[in-house]
């Protein structure tokens, strides 16, 4: 498979830095980072970051700054020239909202894409340059993402809270909504809402994602198998690839690695850790956030929709889920639009397989545009 580079900034040559505030972060980045020359104007995507290294960004920033910052500041701000500015403007957690603008320009109608089980939008990213610069894109994380407060329990919480942050950008409908996994399931409930208060849904798009109501209880069994399942498929999207694209695969699941340990940390530190300051850690935040949105998915039963949902599957599922009732052919009134891609689980919104999420997603948009534009 053949892919284009994707890059946010051009080739720029080291300067030195302008201030006490540069400086300070020239050092954090280049110690995470592991590069000992960094200009201001690079972008923190391109020098190799990622959202696991971004919470331990965030850390060092909070104690060299006093200033806790969500990760996706790095949306807006990806450059340490930029993400001085913020710290100037002494940016505080007051500001914070679910709704992250990843893309605000463009002629397309806006797309809202749900955050999965970790609670950030960061997974997003690729996805939404491979969209182009004439899409918007906003993300919606999870509340409490900054630690100022305990994050939602239910999916119609979750959705509600995402709705009015979503009609705020976009007063009236058609919206063109989506989420990956538990993402997906949170846009199902945005959806039902929207519907319920007249207006109306051009897309909902659902990424890799099942009606957990109907998945059964985990057992010793089920899981030994679903761990096997994991190693296959990872496996097998990995031999799809030709040679370069075999080492663009290896890089983005070490990075996807890299941001569990952060929350398998935390959680060890929640459940044997006496220290009240531990409570607030980034690590713990992030594991807290991570099974609030397990246990929500779990918890959460799916009624009937009245319009269309775009089911988008990877190749083959985990036998776990591979259920007929725990698909959404038999909620969606309005009938359902599967799109099978030629990736394995967990593989969809990695380089290079996301562009065959981009291209059909892009699709999806413009033949759902098409169509209200001929009725």
């Amino acid at each position: 498979m053949k892919t284009e580079p994707v890059s946010d900034s051009a080739i720029v040559h080291p300067e030195v830095p302008a201030d006490e505030t540069t400086r300070q972060l020239t050092r954090i980045w280049q110690e995470l980072l592991g590069i000992d020359s960094i200009a201001p104007n690079q972008n923190y995507f391109d020098l190799g970051g990622d959202s696991s290294l971004a919470v331990h960004l965030f850390v060092q920033i909070e104690r060299a700054f006093n200033v806790k910052l969500p990760l996706a500041t790095l949306f807006d701000a990806p450059t340490i020239e930029e993400l001085a500015q913020v710290l100037r403007s002494e940016a505080s957690p007051s500001g914070w909202s679910p709704l992250v603008p990843i893309r605000t320009s463009g002629s397309r109608p806006p797309f809202f894409c749900m955050h999965g089980a970790g609670g950030n939008v960061l997974i997003y990213r690729d996805l939404a340059l491979r969209l182009g610069a004439d899409q918007p894109f906003y993300g919606l994380q999870s509340h409490g993402l900054d630690g100022s407060c305990a994050p939602l329990t239910r999916v119609e919480d979750m959705a509600a809270r995402y709705l009015k942050e979503i009609r705020r950008i976009q007063p009236h409908g058609p919206y063109f909504l989506g989420g990956y996994c538990l993402g997906g399931t949170v846009a199902y409930e945005v959806a039902q809402q929207i519907h319920a208060q007249g207006e109306r849904v051009a897309l909902l798009a659902l990424f890799d994602t099942t009606n957990w109501a109907k998945i059964p209880l985990p057992t010793m069994w089920s899981n030994s198998y679903y761990a096997i399942e994991r190693l296959y498929y990872h496996a097998a999207n990995f031999f799809r690839l030709d040679s370069a694209g075999r080492t663009q695969f290896l890089r983005e699941k070490v990075k996807v690695l890299r941001t569990r340990i952060p929350v398998w940390r935390g959680m060890l530190v929640a459940k044997f850790s006496k220290n009240a300051s531990a409570e607030m850690s980034e690590p713990v935040v992030l594991a807290k956030i991570w099974q609030a949105n397990d246990q929500a998915a779990l918890s959460y039963v799916p009624q009937p929709y009245p319009g269309v949902v775009t089911d988008f599957r990877p190749i083959k599922q985990y036998r776990l889920f591979d259920r007929p009732d725990a698909k959404w052919d038999r909620l969606a009134q309005g009938g359902q639009h599967v799109i099978v891609l030629p990736a394995y689980p967990a593989g969809m919104l990695l380089e290079p397989f996301v562009a065959h999420l981009a291209t059909s997603l892009e699709k999806s948009i413009q033949d759902t545009v098409l169509d209200r534009a001929a009725n």
